[in-house]
């Protein structure tokens, strides 16, 4: 391939040339965390985690994924609230001026 002077391609070989370009850093799969924690804190989370028959890291991936759970949840009804508010919004109109009074309304004869 012809390059310029300045390294780039000349112009008929521009457009079948694909350079990688990059679209930032997409992790799949796990992620290795490292957190900061007390000595006595770590001791009683992995008690508890053997008596579950699970990990120290098994027990913090279940309460975080519990966290997304309830915040899918909580941004749903948001989002159902919202659109609730939106139609009583589009749909409110008025009848006209009130003419009458509630104790008309309940005359008894």
């Amino acid at each position: 391939m012809s390059l310029s002077a300045r390294g780039e391609p000349f112009a008929p070989f521009a457009s079948k040339l694909r350079l990688p370009q990059n679209k930032g850093f997409t992790y799949y799969g796990f992620m290795n965390i490292t957190f900061s924690l007390p000595d006595d804190l770590v001791k009683r989370v992995r008690k508890i985690a053997v008596e579950r028959d699970t990990t120290l890291t098994g027990l913090i991936r279940e309460y975080l994924m519990q966290i997304v759970k309830l915040d899918t949840a909580a941004g749903r009804k948001r989002r159902e609230r919202d659109a609730l508010e939106r139609s009583f919004e589009q749909f409110r109109f008025t009848i006209g001026k009130r003419t009458w009074q509630r104790q008309d309304l309940h005359e008894r004869g």
